[in-house]
């Protein structure tokens, strides 16, 4: 499976794989039979039949969790809408590559296997106030790098990204696919406040009434988002084509998940929300999408690193319900 254009990829979108249903009736069977009550472990076994449906097993285990975190450039932070220079971009790519970022720590602390994909870091995207922010063969380029990245040996993954200037492309693509202006969705990204997020504000506007004819998701992830937002969004589409679960992280991936979303009903089924983060937009984004979020820690970090620490509420979550004993295992009367 591959594309080469994004009707290519609206095509694959539309015949993706779903859920097995035999392997979720088993995992239901096998959680109605556990040793606990009913119920007594909450969204946690939502969670593993969840889980077990897309893997195709009806009692899985977690061995292989993939990191990916992707880099790109924005055109668009030439505006002032960040409080760090694009240049740093380039710098937490290096920090990533050596192990120095909070990412490559939860990680490591949940076995995750962490590649690093920088996306043509020294052309940065157009002015998305000024016209589309890529051209088609560039955003197909950037989802292409996302589908290639995914191991077709892992059974979870994250994706995680850097670029300065993010999260207003972010604010961009919510307003234009959930309605509302820049007020609604713009917050503080890496700090701006007072005249700098009222600036911010305004960039999200402009780009709005710059782009109020883009179509479905995927011409909005073209006109308003970046690279990395499109890596993110080839990563999370291959990933459902191999049936591996995803676990979606902050605001920015969020925005770019939903360009898929709302170009095909359904496409983020095989996706859960690993957290809600502290951008003040965040929340809305999630309850239209109907993810409810594993953990709400105040993090606004980005590189994948809330939905990294969610691993730790999934494996959990999958151990329990595949390596807890049944009541006839036990020899425990089940009432």
């Amino acid at each position: 499976m591959s594309f080469d254009t994004l009707d290519g990829l609206r095509a694959l979108l539309g015949d993706m794989p779903g859920q097995d249903a035999a392997a979720v009736a088993g995992a239901e069977a096998r959680n109605g039979q556990l040793t606990k009550p009913p119920g007594a472990l909450g969204r946690l076994e939502d969670l593993a039949i969840w889980y077990a449906g897309w893997r195709g097993d009806a009692r899985p285990a977690i061995n292989a969790p993939q990191v990916i975190v992707f880099a790109g450039n924005h055109g668009v932070a030439a505006r002032g809408v960040s409080a760090f220079p694009p240049e740093v971009t380039v710098q937490m790519v290096a920090n990533f590559e050596h192990g120095g970022a909070a990412i490559n720590q939860l990680a490591k602390a949940f076995g995750a296997r962490m590649d690093v994909v920088a996306l043509d870091l020294e052309t940065p995207t157009a002015d998305f106030t000024t016209g589309p922010a890529m051209r088609e063969t560039e955003v197909v380029a950037a989802l292409r790098a996302g589908w290639d990245a995914v191991d077709e040996g892992s059974d979870l993954l994250v994706v995680g990204e850097m670029g300065i200037g993010n999260t207003t492309s972010a604010a961009a693509i919510a307003a234009r696919l959930f309605g509302g202006d820049g007020a609604d969705w713009t917050g503080r990204g890496t700090g701006v406040e007072g005249d700098a997020l009222a600036l911010k504000t305004q960039v999200v506007n402009d780009a709005l009434a710059a782009h109020s004819d883009a179509g479905d998701g995927l011409d909005v992830l073209m006109c308003l988002g970046g690279r990395e937002l499109a890596g993110m969004a080839g990563a999370i589409a291959r990933a459902r084509s191999l049936r591996i679960p995803v676990i979606m992280d902050g605001f920015i991936c969020t925005a770019a998940a939903a360009c898929l979303e709302h170009t095909t009903p359904g496409a983020l089924d095989h996706v859960v929300a690993g957290h809600q983060s502290a951008e003040g937009a965040h929340p809305r984004m999630l309850e239209a999408l109907g993810k409810a979020p594993l953990l709400s820690l105040g993090l606004r970090l980005g590189e994948g690193s809330g939905a990294a620490l969610a691993i730790g509420v999934l494996k959990g979550a999958v151990a329990c319900h595949s390596g807890m004993a049944t009541f006839a295992e036990a020899g425990v009367a089940d009432g």
